[in-house]
């Protein structure tokens, strides 16, 4: 009777990861790669947010990310909710992912909301160090039953 009960394992996550071209092409690959995780398993994380933010985080690394390298996405769904993390080239942190700037964004600017989307949509979000860059992600849990459009 050595080794963990039955009950101690967890069901393995369901993930996916692919390689996506330093493009701005990549945000609508992402984008359907998002979806169709996240709708052929039936999951109750919201898919329209979890699109959302994760072409803002493609976008992104195409837009600030040094270098040419490829990019890759990486969709884990949880019995919590799903993560999603974009790993790029660059070493360098995500601007005021984890740290907010003072100051809102300029209402007149195209740009300098996404992360702040990020911040405000997910349940938590962060960056981490990688051996060829970074990995930036973010999480979003579970939606109850109740509230899940029909």
């Amino acid at each position: 009777m050595n080794g963990p009960a039955v009950h101690d394992r967890l069901p393995s996550p369901a993930s996916w990861r692919i390689a996506l071209p330093h493009t701005t092409a990549a945000v609508p690959v992402a984008r359907a790669l998002v979806r169709t995780a996240l709708a052929e398993l039936e999951h109750s994380a919201d898919g329209d947010t979890a699109e959302l933010l994760t072409a803002e985080l493609v976008a992104n690394a195409v837009e600030h990310a040094a270098g040419e390298g490829p990019i890759e996405l990486v969709v884990e769904l949880l019995p919590t909710g799903c993560q999603v993390e974009v790993h790029d080239p660059d070493p360098a942190p995500p601007g005021n992912l984890t740290h907010p700037s003072d100051g809102e964004p300029d209402p007149w600017q195209e740009h300098g909301r996404g992360l702040l989307l990020i911040r405000a949509l997910s349940s938590s979000c962060g960056h981490r160090p990688t051996a060829s860059g970074k990995a930036v992600w973010f999480r979003l849990p579970t939606v109850p039953t109740q509230r899940r459009p029909r």
